[in-house]
This record gives structure tokens, C-alpha cells and sequence, in this order.
């Protein structure tokens, strides 16, 4: 059996998820409490060539109590379930499959589905932690943002072809320190004594990316680290922000962000091709940043040929921006929204472009 199969079975074997704590009485929670009331030791950062005896005795009794508990409520939660079903409530369940739904729950569609059962699925489990970013994921690539008050982790993952190029270039930074991420062996490269990344060797077809986005002692660090789990799709798909755009509704937000934006001419919305599954603020960037980009190659345009009516157009809809409502929203969370105003005013004055100067024709940024 491996590791995960026995993660699995543990998780199925518990008696405490909230769907069965919810059809118990006073007396039978009190009795759950008292059999899963086992101290359990958290698990540490450490090399992989290391055994680790004590997390599997931990995964064992963890087994064992949840065994116990789980025959002594079959019993309770027999009666209990008698006691709330009325007369011809009773249904066979039907049978599941990956894009089936219980009642009551969010429905994912296949695509997402397939997006995140490809992809390494890693959560923070401590209390407080929150996906407040997401930057779309798919064809095994995207990054995620964890954050708990003033602290940032951010995720990256990509094909596990460009494992080999982003090792190398991390040995430039630093030297490599062996760690393991919830069972998955990888390298801690320390760029600053506050700043630290853990590169995952290639699993499943992907590499993962772990670094601080703000300052963390190594300390802190390990500490976070040794939280990390992997899930399954449905667990980390309902970790994402409420807010998510999914490629379902993609037609429907994209519309809502150019409510109030003037389109160039021959500007077609639905050319702006978003994959994967993003926060509002990464859609509204990859929605809004062709929208300026066509403004600024129909300012040039019209420059270059002498169309001055053009030119007044382009010049009032890149000045227009600063009334965007997406943007506006936008300009809350980061620096992208300066940067594009910034472009704006400079274009529609008639200044020149710097080099360096934040441009939305650069997809790379």
C-alpha cells in the first residue's frame, strides 16, 4: 500500500467529518470527542533519507481510533438516522463519478475537473491560511497565493520538462538543502536570510515552485512547510477564492469587465482567449490588458497616417482608464493598475515610451 493510499483510507475511515457530526446527539458527539481526543504530533521539514517512523505510527493510531470510533457510531449513527428519516424518504444512492455533485454543494465542470486532477493540488493546513490569489491554471501551469494576515506563499507549478533549466538556474542563488514537502522530495535554495524557495523535483508530469512572498526566517519558513498537503481536485478547488473565474463563465465576467470600456475599432472581445481558472483580478488583467494594447497600436496607427479623429479617440479612451471600474478594482490588490494608467497618460499626451515603462503589449508582463 502506499503512502497515498493510506492517507485515503484514514480520510475515509474518519468519523468526525462534519456530514456525520451533523446527525449526531449530545451524548454520541461527546463520546466521538473522547475516542478521537488522541494527541497528534506535527510532522517536520527534513531530508529525504531520513525515515519516518514516527509519522507512520501516527497514521496507524490515527487509523486505529478512527476505527474504533467509526464501529461504535455505526451503531449510534444507525439510530440516529432512523430516528430523522421520515416514512418513503429512503433512495438508493446513485452512483458517482468525477463531475457528479452531492446536494448542496459546487458543481465543477469537467474541464476544471480535469485542470486540477492534472495539476499537484498543495494546501497550507494551519488555521488562518486563505487562497487569495490565483493565476490560471492549465496545460500543468499557474501559481496560487496562500496568505494569513501579514504572511504570503506562492505556489508555482509548471511542465516537469522545465524542471532541469529551473534547478540550474536556482544553483546560481544559492546552495541546495534536501527537504521533503509532505512526502515529495525536493531543493531549499535561500535567496536573503528572510527570502526562501523550495523547488519540488518533478511528479505526475509537474514541478512545483514554494517561495516566501514576504519576509520569513527559515524558521518560519520550515514551519509552513511542514503543513503543506495534497489533496484531491474537489478539496483544492473549494479552497480557491469564492470569486474564481471558471472557463463556464468566462463569456458572462468578461462581458461584466468591459461594461464600461471603449473598445478599439475591429476590436473583437471574444479574441481574448483567458485559460484556466483565475481570481477576478488576474481575469480583469488578461481581459484589460489587450483592450489597452489595441488602444495603443490604433494611437500609433493614427499618428503614423495623420488621422487626427483617430488620434482624439485613442487619446480619450487611454485616458478614460482611470474610470474603469475593473481597473479601479484592480488597482486594490497590486501595481498593475498604476502601471497601465502610467502607459496611458504617456500614449494619449503624445510622450515617448521608455524602455523600461510597464507596456500591456508585452504579454510577459
Amino acid at each position: 500500500m502506499t503512502d497515498e493510499q493510506l492517507d485515503r483510507r484514514v480520510r475515509d475511515a474518519d468519523p468526525y467529518r462534519p456530514e456525520v457530526v451533523a446527525h449526531l446527539d449530545g451524548v454520541a458527539q461527546n463520546l466521538l470527542e473522547e475516542i478521537m481526543s488522541t494527541p497528534v504530533l506535527e510532522s517536520v521539514t527534513e531530508p529525504p533519507g531520513q525515515r519516518r517512523s514516527r509519522p507512520r505510527r501516527r497514521l496507524m493510531s490515527g487509523l486505529a481510533s478512527a476505527g474504533i470510533a467509526a464501529a461504535i457510531l455505526g451503531v449510534v449513527f444507525g439510530t440516529s438516522i432512523l430516528k430523522t428519516e421520515q416514512p418513503g424518504s429512503h433512495e438508493a444512492s446513485p452512483e458517482t463519478n468525477s463531475t457528479s455533485e452531492a446536494p448542496g454543494t459546487t458543481t465543477y465542470s469537467a474541464m476544471v475537473l480535469k485542470a486540477a486532477e492534472e495539476n499537484p493540488r498543495l494546501l497550507i493546513d494551519q488555521p488562518g491560511w486563505k487562497a487569495t490569489h490565483v493565476d490560471g491554471f492549465a496545460e500543468r501551469a499557474g501559481s496560487i497565493t496562500y496568505s494569513n494576515g501579514g504572511r504570503s506563499i506562492r505556489m508555482s507549478w509548471y511542465q516537469a520538462s522545465e524542471y532541469d533549466g529551473r534547478y540550474k538556474d536556482r544553483l546560481q542563488i544559492s546552495k541546495p538543502e534536501s527537504v521533503q514537502v509532505d512526502r515529495w522530495p525536493g531543493h531549499l535554495f535561500r535567496y536573503s536570510e528572510r527570502e526562501f524557495e523550495v523547488i519540488l523535483q518533478p511528479r505526475d508530469g509537474s514541478m512545483v515552485e514554494v517561495r516566501t512572498a514576504t519576509a520569513y526566517t527559515r524558521a518560519d519558513f520550515d514551519r509552513v512547510l511542514a503543513s503543506v498537503i495534497r489533496v484531491d481536485a474537489r478539496t483544492w478547488l473549494a479552497a480557491l477564492p469564492a470569486e474564481i473565474v471558471t472557463p463556464e463563465r468566462l463569456d458572462e465576467r468578461r462581458a461584466a469587465v468591459l461594461a464600461d470600456v471603449p473598445l478599439p475599432p475591429g476590436f473583437d472581445p471574444a479574441t481574448v482567449n483567458v485559460e484556466g481558472v483565475n481570481d477576478s483580478d488576474q481575469f480583469g488583467i488578461q481581459v484589460l490588458g489587450p483592450v489597452g494594447c489595441a488602444w495603443i497600436t490604433e494611437w500609433t496607427r493614427a499618428k503614423k497616417s495623420g488621422d487626427d479623429a483617430a488620434l482624439r479617440r485613442a487619446a480619450d479612451a487611454l485616458r478614460s482608464s482611470h474610470n474603469w471600474k475593473a481597473l479601479q478594482q484592480i488597482d486594490k490588490g497590486g501595481y498593475w493598475a498604476d502601471g497601465f494608467w502610467e502607459i496611458a497618460d504617456t500614449v494619449a499626451a503624445g510622450k515617448p515610451i521608455h524602455p523600461k515603462m510597464f507596456n500591456p503589449c508585452n504579454p510577459e508582463e
